[in-house]
């Protein structure tokens, strides 16, 4: 490769990771603020009320304590404060033992880190060691001097909860919600997508594309349900999240909904895909009834595009009406090919059979209940609005 050539591939890598990168949203930068700002009141109050000439341990605990909920800043503060007493400590025994730096390291760090690791602190585990090592840093070892240090670190973590709690604590409800609407949006353009491709002749590289892309549906009901722990967190131990904007989002039934819709998804891919390999003794379903299958398709991707409408404005007459209709429109086109199961030789019937299957059983979660949208198969009674709210 010429040296132009290498030039030219460093730049679009370059543009690769810059076109991947994003700049902070407003959650980010609030919490940034509101950890530098901990940290500085840390270090003021440490510095005029304790006259510590280096109170480096306030405001570092103060900075590690503004996280992504009020409850977790607590629970962390609490791991936080054994983790740096177990490290001044030790750090402070090892050197009156000794009374060498050096030596006094090789004693205190083993056994910092090992608490650290053996204890479930998680990624608090990382501050025995580093207090140690900060300790040590200070050359002082009295007991006054260590008792200076505890007091600074109790003051950093109080300024830090304090901060995260009072100056717009944080709330994850509104990231659940758009999580949420994105799993029947994402859902209706691979449905419209296949709808496209079955009249196409598709072929076996667009097909694992859209198995790949079904496959990704449930990595994002992971992070929804990921994100609904951090919403139901962040209302514990929170005083002020009456006073935040925080959207409702759908209940969890409404995950079930879409698991179900993608699994029936991964299904049907996967059936397309197979028909197309060259590997594979699949044929592909006849010409007439791949038509069928994409007004099928094409009407369940409306169905769940109705759905996102559904639940972002509130059902209304009119687009429960058309949800309706094109739900009886897929239903119409699957009895239509259902019609040419007996028609194609036994390999071909297969594949086709299979496709009918998954397009049934995907209809069937797609069943409105009484406020229109879908719900789970097998549940006890239809949802109302108030169980998407």
């Amino acid at each position: 490769m010429h040296r132009t050539e290498k030039t030219a591939a460093a730049w679009e890598r370059l543009g690769e990771v810059a076109c991947d990168l994003r700049f902070p949203d407003r959650y980010q930068l609030v919490q940034s603020l509101k950890a530098a700002a901990a940290a500085a009141l840390a270090w003021a109050l440490t510095g005029w009320w304790l006259a510590a000439p280096m109170a480096l341990m306030a405001p570092w605990a103060a900075v590690a304590l503004v996280q992504g909920t009020v409850y977790r800043s607590v629970r962390s503060a609490v791991e936080l404060l054994a983790m740096m007493s177990s490290g001044t400590l030790l750090a402070a025994g090892a050197a009156a033992i000794t009374g060498n730096t050096m030596a006094a390291m090789l004693i205190a760090l083993p056994l910092t880190v090992l608490l650290g690791n053996w204890l479930p602190v998680g990624e608090q585990g990382l501050y025995a060691p580093t207090t140690a090592l900060f300790v040590l840093a200070y050359g002082t070892y009295s007991l006054p001097a260590v008792g200076h240090r505890l007091l600074e670190t109790v003051v950093g973590a109080a300024v830090g909860i304090a901060v995260n709690a009072i100056v717009l604590p944080p709330v994850h409800s509104l990231h659940v919600r758009n999580l949420a609407y994105a799993l029947p949006r994402d859902c209706s353009r691979l449905l419209h997508d296949l709808s496209e491709g079955l009249v196409e002749e598709y072929d076996e590289e667009r097909a694992e594309g859209w198995h790949r892309a079904a496959g990704e549906l449930p990595g994002a009901l992971s992070e929804l349900r990921a994100a609904r722990g951090w919403a139901t967190e962040s209302f514990r131990f929170n005083p002020g999240h009456r006073m935040r904007r925080s959207a409702p989002s759908p209940s969890e039934r409404w995950d079930v909904v879409w698991a179900q819709v993608g699994n029936r998804l991964l299904t049907i891919t996967l059936t397309l895909w197979e028909t197309a390999s060259e590997r594979r003794a699949l044929p592909r379903p006849p010409g007439p009834s791949l038509k069928d299958l994409s007004v099928v398709l094409a009407a369940a991707s409306e169905v769940c595009a109705a759905d996102r409408t559904i639940m972002e404005q509130g059902p209304d007459d009119a687009c429960l009406e058309e949800r309706a209709g094109h739900l009886a429109e897929a239903r119409r086109a699957l009895a239509d090919a259902k019609c040419h199961l007996d028609a194609p030789g036994p390999d071909a019937g297969a594949s086709l059979g299979s496709l009918v299957a998954g397009c049934q059983a995907l209809l069937d979660d797609l069943t409105p209940g009484e406020d229109g949208t879908a719900v789970p198969a097998g549940a006890s009674a239809p949802a109302g609005p108030e169980e998407y709210r």
